[in-house]
């Protein structure tokens, strides 16, 4: 797979919903319907609006975004399109000897 479609709905009683795909390919109707549209191949966005109102085409701002929502996904989408995922080196503290009382 290769793009990552977000669409948001608003539902009769105001609230929002959101409905998340990945393809191959991108339809026609994607562009039309979706809010944001993200190319894993290009690493690129392709279409993002919230609201009909455009958004910063921040490739690193969005993905980290929705990394947060969608982290197996999106791990699959890099892996898939050839790109390796490296994640920082968490550092734990070392447990620290104590020294024998010498009283």
């Amino acid at each position: 797979m290769r793009y990552l479609t977000l669409t948001y709905y608003t539902k009769a009683d105001g609230k929002i919903d959101e409905a998340m795909a990945v393809s191959k390919n991108i339809r026609p109707r994607d562009l039309q319907t979706a809010s944001v549209i993200l190319d894993f191949k290009k690493l690129q966005v392709v279409k993002c609006s919230m609201n009909g109102v455009q958004v910063p085409r921040d490739w690193d701002r969005i993905v980290t975004y929705y990394h947060q929502h969608y982290e197996a996904t999106i791990e699959r989408l890099f892996a898939e399109n050839g790109y390796e995922i490296v994640k920082p080196e968490i550092k734990t503290k070392e447990p620290h000897e104590e020294s024998p009382d010498t009283n």
